[in-house]
């Protein structure tokens, strides 16, 4: 297939894969890139510059100073406002903890490898329901970018071929048929989504649905667990942010990201501990500050395009009269339904022949070229139904003067 891609159009192959939506590549691709970015950054500050600088007392030397810095570092340190007296040692329960910082470059890396964790779900099982959808959209997008109408002739032989095979033999095992008794499970299966499986040609469906409520599941689920690494009501950042700006306050004095907080440590002197308090500067939160503000705000984004995908590929995958409406929209622009008894093989085509996943496919292919490559696709794999359907009735009419 990379051959065949390579060299009909000319066109350069294209590494990444478009066997997804918008939405689906907001998750894997954009928030992907954007938190690793994010984490070369951070960790940039931390290791090359100086990502803790502590207040100490004058009479420690330079060595101490290097000392403090460190230790506050590995220790983590605690917000006090400036208003409120520091708490005495065995009062540690209020102390207001900042234990996230010194693994802030590792949350944004384990952050983008959950966000890209569904696509690689959806990569691996969607070839087990025998068409390679990433292939098809491929050449989908080989046939939209050819200049030559003999480099368009063949992909498009090439993509209906392939989706032949597909369709002919979910064709071939349907062993829904041949019953008289219909019951509520399979006029309700008929109709929604309900019993899945590659035979019953709604596998790509049902795998498209679960991956988007993976994606769904993911981003939801990073904005509650940040509240645990963090130690913050982080759901609810963006929100108080806007709060505070709408009443005219400091948004940037917030305990999330706290740029001036305390850290005790002990000394050892001639059998003596000594404890000190000192006030400690994190740089390195007026980064982790702005950072998450702008991920609150895109990961709501990313979630609230996520669920909106999701309903539309619900309502346009579930139902059968939508499903036939969107293949007869493209045969009409070509003229092909004619007669009544082509409105009647219409049927055959969408719900035996395509069913939801070859639907599914020809979506993605639109979604992923142009109406006019969908158009042709749809049309060419019409007219090879039609002429199938004939044969067999032609082979059914011959076989009883055969035998006479």
């Amino acid at each position: 297939m990379h051959k065949i891609i390579g060299v009909i159009g000319g066109v350069p192959q294209s590494k990444s894969r478009n066997d997804d939506d918008f939405s689906d590549r907001l998750n894997h691709r954009f928030t992907t890139a954007i938190m690793i970015m994010f984490a070369i950054v951070v960790s940039t500050k931390q290791y090359v510059g100086e990502p803790i600088s502590c207040w100490v007392p004058a009479h420690f030397t330079g060595s101490h100073e290097s000392y403090t810095n460190d230790y506050c570092w590995v220790r983590n340190t605690y917000y006090l406002p400036f208003e409120e007296y520091i708490p005495k040692e065995h009062e540690k329960e209020k102390r207001h903890m900042i234990p996230y910082y010194q693994w802030m470059p590792m949350i944004l890396l384990v952050q983008a490898l959950m966000f890209y964790m569904p696509i690689m779900v959806w990569r691996t099982l969607n070839k087990k329901s025998g068409i390679d959808v990433n292939n098809i959209v491929e050449a989908g997008e080989t046939f939209q970018s050819a200049e030559k109408a003999v480099n368009r002739d063949v992909t498009l032989s090439y993509m209906t071929k392939q989706m032949d095979r597909f369709c002919s033999y979910l064709t071939s095992h349907d062993n829904g048929r041949g019953g008289c008794t219909i019951s509520l499970k399979h006029i309700l299966s008929r109709t929604f989504c309900v019993m899945c499986g590659r035979l019953r040609g709604n596998y790509l469906v049902s795998l498209y649905f679960w991956v988007k409520l993976l994606f769904i599941g993911n981003v939801i689920g990073q904005l509650y667990l940040l509240n645990t690494f963090l130690g913050t009501q982080f759901s609810m950042y963006g929100i108080d942010v806007v709060k505070e700006l709408a009443r005219g306050e400091d948004w940037t004095q917030s305990p999330r990201f706290p740029r001036v907080t305390m850290c005790d440590l002990k000394v050892r002197r001639l059998g003596n501990v000594q404890r000190y308090t000192v006030q400690c500067v994190l740089p390195i939160n007026l980064f982790n500050e702005k950072i998450y503000l702008f991920l609150w705000f895109w990961m709501v984004f990313v979630a609230t395009m996520s669920c909106l995908s999701l309903l539309t590929w619900a309502l346009r995958s579930m139902f059968r009269t939508d499903r036939s409406r969107y293949v007869k929209k493209h045969l009409r622009l070509m003229d092909k339904i004619k007669t009544e008894d082509d409105k009647k093989l219409l049927r055959s085509f969408v719900e035996k022949y395509l069913r939801q996943d070859g639907v599914f496919v020809l979506r993605l292919v639109g979604h992923n070229t142009n109406a006019i490559t969908v158009t042709e696709f749809v049309c060419s794999l019409w007219d090879m139904y039609c002429e199938k359907f004939k044969d067999r009735i032609n082979s059914d009419e011959a076989g009883p003067s055969d035998s006479v």
